[in-house]
């Protein structure tokens, strides 16, 4: 069986004083991750660097009350919501194995910043009244869209986390960047010269 990958000296770096409960929830994640389908059995020599820190380089972009649609193993939005307890999180996700892992999780960090909802985005019912939406390892830009903007208010944001084919992905989506009025939509580079690989996001401004 793998390795827990070392924790790089960058965690503590981009989770300051928040980097205990950073740890204990990737200790929780190799451990039960891979039983509990939540991570590939490849994942744990990466875990720390291109999930955790992955995620978590983006903390700084966030504010107010921001969903993550597609939560999953909680990344990024228990990761975010580690590095920002000052942001409320609400953590979209449609299968109940997953949503009783984010909940053990929720309990365990003692994190009174986070709401777990069951349910896919398309089925939100409180409307465009988030600051922000997250996704990583969703779905295509194109896709995505569709299911994250209508939960974001006027004037609020998506924050996408994406792999190396993100400008790609946004020519792709021209049609739903259009359609959902998203405007200056752009690929950001964070964490150059901290991460390994640094984290690329796309970003777009909500317009109503």
């Amino acid at each position: 069986m793998s390795e827990l990958e070392q924790e790089p000296a960058a965690a503590a770096t981009i989770f300051g004083g928040r980097v205990d409960a950073a740890r204990r929830f990737t200790e929780a994640l190799a451990e039960h991750g891979e039983e509990r389908g939540l991570i590939g059995p490849l994942e744990l020599p990466r875990l720390w660097s291109r999930h955790v820190l992955n995620s978590a380089i983006a903390a700084p972009l966030f504010s107010g009350r921001v969903g993550d649609v597609g939560s999953g193993a909680g990344l990024p939005g228990l990761v975010l919501a580690i590095a920002r307890p000052d942001v409320r999180w609400v953590l979209i996700e449609p299968m109940e194995r997953r949503v009783a892992w984010l909940r053990e999780q929720v309990e365990s960090l003692e994190l009174d910043n986070v709401e777990v909802v069951r349910g896919r985005a398309e089925d939100w019912k409180e409307g465009p009244v988030l600051d922000a939406v997250t996704a990583r390892a969703v779905s295509a830009l194109r896709t995505l869209i569709p299911l994250t903007a209508p939960l974001v208010r006027d004037g609020g944001e998506l924050i996408l986390l994406k792999g190396a084919g993100a400008p790609g992905e946004i020519g792709a989506a021209e049609k739903q960047i259009r359609k959902f009025k998203l405007t200056n939509t752009r690929v950001e580079l964070l964490g150059e010269g901290v991460l390994e690989e640094p984290t690329r996001v796309v970003r777009a401004t909500v317009r109503a």
